[in-house]
């Protein structure tokens, strides 16, 4: 049942109107410099205030690095458009990427970390000022979210270095 779902999507994304763009001259390079320019929006701002969990840059404090987290969310919404775009393009090459399947588990878990931060720390971290330390969970949390992402970008970036077989998948 899976294998024939999987089949179908192989079938009829190439068929979409964003497959056929992106199979223009200019339309995937430019998707891959905005996925890029997400990526160091989202890094550049989840990232630093991951550090500030974790206590380098105490003197700031993490109320004013949260401020900068709307461009990381911005930056990740850049990233999953760009991203549909690519899949829809080539999904051959990546549904059935080892790469590709590992960078969406990071993802998943990233989100999954992410709702416990804000279900269990952040109003805890929010109220601290600049030279405090923030707890040890959420801490935790900052580690494991840097962690994640930096997981993210690197089977980001081996999805060129690995080509699947046609149409293997491990769990069909």
């Amino acid at each position: 049942m899976l294998k024939d779902f999987m089949d179908m999507l192989l079938q009829w994304l190439p068929t979409t109107t964003v497959a056929s763009y992106m199979r223009g001259n200019w339309e995937w390079p430019a998707a891959e410099s905005l996925h890029f320019i997400g990526l160091s929006m989202l890094i550049g701002t989840v990232g630093l205030f991951d550090l500030r969990l974790l206590g380098l840059g105490r003197n700031i404090s993490i109320s004013a690095l949260h401020r900068l987290i709307p461009w990381g969310v911005l930056g990740y919404g850049i990233n999953v458009f760009t991203g549909i775009c690519f899949f829809t393009g080539q999904p051959d090459l990546f549904m059935f990427n080892p790469a590709f399947q590992l960078k969406i588990i990071f993802m998943a878990i990233a989100g999954l970390n992410i709702l416990i931060f804000y279900t269990t720390m952040f109003r805890k971290v929010n109220r601290l000022g600049p030279g405090e330390n923030a707890p040890l969970p959420a801490r935790i949390i900052g580690g494991v979210s840097l962690f994640l992402w930096l997981g993210v970008i690197t089977f980001g970036r081996l999805l060129t270095f690995f080509k699947p077989p046609e149409h293997w998948c491990p769990w069909c």
